[in-house]
């Protein structure tokens, strides 16, 4: 038993090393081989990635207060809090919604996230959301808005 537990334990450990890892493909510039025989400098290196997109470590929070229901306030809320991320896609979205019952507090994280594709479609219209309950009064939410590296 102790085996098979060691093993679990190793292998979790391997998972969150490889995944703390950054891009190699990212890492590496493009070059270009050279095609003269003469010796000429040449430019620098291309140093754009060439590799898949990541998502940034630090998530963006924004706290966000409406009454259920009023999407038009939860959508004023919303493109004012990520005007400064103007330009940049979301990758994942965590919404945790306030409410005395589980029920109530998932149905108004969905609610803000219906209301996130509204404020700003350009940002968050691939992004994956998922709605959770934060116990407390009905009527607010916290975001975790993960966004893609430039």
């Amino acid at each position: 038993m102790a085996g098979w537990l060691f093993a679990d334990m190793l292998l979790v450990l391997a998972l969150v090393s490889m995944g703390d890892r950054g891009d190699p493909l990212a890492a590496r510039p493009e070059t270009e081989p050279s095609t003269s025989a003469v010796a000429t400098p040449s430019p620098e290196p291309s140093r754009t990635p060439a590799g898949p997109r990541s998502v940034a470590r630090k998530p963006v929070t924004v706290r966000l207060t409406a009454a259920v229901g009023d999407s038009t306030r939860m959508v004023e809320q919303l493109r004012a809090a990520t005007t400064r991320y103007e330009g940049r896609e979301a990758a994942f979205v965590l919404t945790f919604g306030q409410a005395p019952e589980p029920g109530d507090g998932q149905a108004y994280a969905r609610d803000v996230n219906k209301a996130l594709r509204k404020a700003r479609p350009e940002m968050f219209t691939d992004a994956t959301t998922r709605d959770f309950w934060n116990g407390g009064p009905s009527g607010s939410a916290d975001l975790e808005i993960y966004f893609y590296t430039r």
